[in-house]
């Protein structure tokens, strides 16, 4: 049986911290699911201040020095205090500047009582009654914003859809709006191998009950106490199983996650990282997108990320923004539309990776809407010469190239074609699609394959012949952007009301599964994520086609036996010349006039 709940609210002497700290407030859900436990961080000397809400499983007592030293080392010393916590506000800086600071535990985590059930339906709704809640006390203006990184940011898309009471606006920074396409199922591919390792160190690590957490230094033990290993494995929802055993998004698992994006309505600021492309770039971009909201705003930075957000710069923008919606106090035109809908940096040059201090040297340019307006969306065909070129080859015979079937990061399976050095500079920004006619073919005594999976990468090569990387979500070097597909997967739904020409729409539902069989040639439209590049006279790009993870992945490999097994998958695979077209568009932006 579960130990009885504790009340155990500790207000810590007002002498100990340049803020009011009370720990382990509790938020009784009103579904009778479990129950929230909160830090509160307030001003002194302000009776009412509004209130930033973070929402997670990582730990609202785990210190940033602990959760991951390196990084905290690393992080603008402005945003050091006693309670700097990983992803989150700093309550040393914001209560300074008159915020109030609610850090929850999710359910099922650190202390809140529940079962663990991440990015649930669930886990959105005693987020909601956490927003009502902090808009609803006495020390409370009774306007809520959300601030926070990567989970931080992703489960706001998902409450703010709810429209909490008292929810004022939000800054969603670096964070997925979509489950299965941004973090699950890329192009219908399990994006396994990020998952297991979030999960195994960042969430079950601090699940509610778990015992030896502070013998880790992974936070304080539970206050109710430990709970036996079959009750914690009974009390959550693994997530690496779950990904792992469904596949589509009609799939309960995965419909209970959906929610309508023209529900958000309150003002935002989306923040996209150019370098985050396998986890959180597209829903940013999509987020800002598909919101509802009459004032939504959309920035694009660069950078490792975990540090941006702390940065002075991004900081001021952060609080500008904030400022105009909690308080009423507007530097930048935000509440009047007036501030420039999207930001853009531009990535111009071989500045290096993982270097903030470079990167400063990337440019900025303001725009009024997402995509860009004057966008030249230009075709560059595939050629059996393997190059890549803005003429329509003509008169081409029927050919393939071949690659193998189930390459790996280790032993990558790939195809590439190049471009001419580009005779101009040349801007790229915006979003990708490539045109393939491809097919498969079994080996001689092997089982007979019955899908492809397509792995694009677009790369950047310098006037001086070296490929240029980019920072990557954690230092790593990547290149300008992937994109996926799994070809049984490749029905678009032309109807849908958010299909594009440049953003294919997929259902990615049970009933559209298409059969792929050896000899037929499929023609495939891939989503590739967006990017920006200014492509100078002299550069060239590499659209990189392969049939499994290849350099820039990182962490984030889609190498799992029973999603890419051998029995599915093994073969060959072809690009097929002389049955249509193959072709990249391009999103190409000409200069202001």
């Amino acid at each position: 049986m579960p130990n009885p709940i504790r009340e155990d609210i500790t207000t810590h002497d007002e002498t100990s911290f340049p803020y009011i700290f009370e720990q382990n407030v509790t938020i009784q859900l009103k579904d009778h699911s479990g129950l929230v436990r909160c830090n509160v961080y307030r001003p002194k000397c302000i009776d009412k201040a509004p209130v930033l809400v973070t929402y997670g499983p990582y730990g609202k007592d785990i210190p940033y020095r602990d959760f991951h030293p390196k990084s905290f080392s690393e992080v603008n010393p402005e945003h050091h205090s006693e309670h700097s916590a990983w992803e989150t506000p700093d309550p040393g800086f914001w209560t300074k500047h008159g915020y109030a600071i609610v850090r929850a535990d999710e359910r099922g985590t650190g202390q809140s009582r529940g079962k663990l059930d991440t990015m649930s339906r669930e886990t959105s709704e005693a987020f909601f009654d956490v927003v009502e809640w902090a808009a609803d006390q006495p020390w409370s203006t009774g306007k809520v914003g959300l601030l926070g990184i990567s989970y931080y940011a992703g489960s706001q898309w998902r409450v703010a859809a709810r429209q909490p009471k008292g929810l004022a606006c939000m800054i969603p920074w670096e964070g997925m709006s979509d489950y299965y396409r941004d973090r699950c199922r890329h192009g219908g591919i399990l994006s396994n191998s990020f998952i297991k390792f979030w999960w195994d160190r960042q969430v079950v690590s601090n699940q509610y009950g778990r015992p030896g957490r502070a013998a880790k230094n992974w936070g304080p033990d539970t206050i109710e106490g430990d709970l036996p290993e079959e009750e914690l494995v009974a009390n959550r929802q693994d997530q690496t199983i779950d990904n792992a055993n469904n596949h589509f998004r009609d799939d309960i698992y995965y419909a209970s996650k959906e929610y309508t994006m023209t529900d958000i309505q309150v003002p935002l600021l989306s923040v996209a990282n150019w370098g985050g492309i396998l986890l959180h770039l597209r829903g940013n971009v999509e987020g800002y997108t598909q919101a509802g909201s009459q004032l939504k705003y959309l920035r694009f930075i660069t950078g490792r990320h975990d540090l941006p957000f702390y940065y002075k710069e991004e900081v001021e923008i952060q609080r500008s923004f904030l400022d105009a919606f909690l308080k009423g106090e507007d530097r930048a035109g935000w509440s009047t539309g007036d501030a420039p809908k999207v930001d853009l940096v531009l990535r111009k040059g071989d500045v290096g990776f993982n270097n903030a201090e470079a990167e400063k040297k990337f440019p900025r340019r303001t725009e009024m809407e997402w995509p860009i307006a004057r966008t030249q969306y230009t075709r560059f065909y595939l050629t059996p010469g393997k190059e890549l070129v803005p003429e329509r080859p003509q008169n081409v015979s029927p050919v393939k190239i071949t690659y193998r079937a189930l390459g790996t990061l280790d032993d990558p399976q790939l195809v590439q074609f190049t471009t001419a050095p580009f005779d101009t500079e040349t801007e790229i920004t915006g979003h990708i699609v490539a045109h393939l006619n491809v097919s498969m073919n079994p080996y001689p005594g092997s089982p007979t394959p019955r899908d492809i999976d397509l792995f694009l990468t677009l790369r950047y090569i310098s006037p001086e012949g070296k490929e240029v990387y980019y920072t990557g979500t954690a230092g790593d070097p990547v290149p300008l952007c992937k994109g996926w597909q799994r070809v049984s997967l490749r029905k678009v739904n032309k109807e849908h009301r958010r299909h594009r020409e440049w953003l294919p729409h997929r259902d990615y539902y049970s009933t559209d599964v298409l059969p792929v069989i050896p000899g037929e040639v499929y023609p495939v439209d891939v989503e590739v994520w967006p990017t920006n590049v200014v492509v100078e006279k002299g550069g060239k790009l590499i659209l990189e086609i392969a049939s499994g993870d290849t350099q820039g992945c990182g962490i984030f490999q889609h190498n799992s036996p029973v999603d890419r097994s051998r029995e599915k998958l093994e073969g060959q695979n072809h690009i097929n010349f002389g049955h249509g077209d193959n072709y990249v568009t391009l999103p190409i932006i000409p200069p202001r006039e």
